[in-house]
């Protein structure tokens, strides 16, 4: 970290995130170990294990809260709700960075999507 130093570089630590719940020290002082099941960017599990597992249980959460509430209103303005917000984005995010194939929430995730209400 000190190494930008010379050139004019430095980090601002408040800005930075990190994303995972335990950090192994590694035996290089530059290098950080991640626990793989836990890493994420950009707010996207990069490997199968417990972060994914609970990214999706947060948008199957999310969900099932929105279901129950959009079965009040027109079809087609429940329609539209649901694509531009209601963890539509999020969702596709999801989908786009992380490997949710096989991923049991999935299943849970369709089904709520299908239900009928």
């Amino acid at each position: 970290m000190n190494a930008g130093l010379d050139i004019g570089l430095n980090l601002n630590t408040a800005k930075c995130e990190q994303s995972v719940t335990q950090v192994v020290i590694s035996p290089t002082p530059f290098f950080w170990v991640y626990v793989k099941s836990e890493t994420e960017l950009l707010g996207a599990p990069l490997f199968p294990g417990t972060a994914l597992d609970s990214a999706w249980s947060k948008r199957c959460d999310e969900l099932a809260r929105a279901v129950d509430k959009l079965a009040l209103i027109n079809a087609q303005d429940a329609l539209i709700l649901l694509r531009a917000s209601f963890s539509a984005p999020r969702v596709q995010h999801l989908l786009r960075c992380s490997p949710s194939v096989n991923n049991s929430s999935l299943q849970i995730f369709d089904n709520l999507l299908t239900s009928d209400y």
